[in-house]
């Protein structure tokens, strides 16, 4: 397979590739290549909001259901994206830290689904 000496580039196989078929080709190669990127960020996304799910499942006691309506009502009253909103309740399972507005919400949207335990609290009696 050798160059050619036009417009063009040598395909395998012998075919000839016109520059105009390739620069047609590149804007379509961006497209997919941006598509790959947020397909990525999506499957970590849903990680990490899945595991903020089974956070609320476990201190919260709410059903699995129930706790994605927690984190999105959290989302909705502070104004912060929902994998955001994920993100702060995973650090606050390891570290026991929140934003005082954050902790407010989760507080009072947990309150509404039932009782809950939360990192640095007493069970309930």
């Amino acid at each position: 397979m050798t160059p050619d000496a036009g417009s063009g580039t040598q395909k395998p196989g012998g075919g000839r590739q016109d520059r105009a078929t390739s620069e047609e080709e590149t804007p379509r190669i961006v497209e997919l290549q941006e598509e790959i990127g947020q397909l990525k960020e999506a499957v970590t996304s849903h990680a990490v909001v899945d595991q903020a799910i089974g956070m609320m499942v476990a201190l919260g006691r709410v059903t699995p259901r129930q706790g994605w309506c927690v984190l999105r009502e959290v989302s909705q009253h502070t104004n912060l994206k929902l994998r955001n909103v994920a993100e702060l309740i995973i650090v606050w399972g390891q570290r026991g830290e929140l934003p005082p507005d954050v902790l407010a919400a989760l507080e009072e949207t947990l309150d509404q689904y039932g009782p809950a335990l939360r990192p640095g609290h007493d069970p309930p009696p």
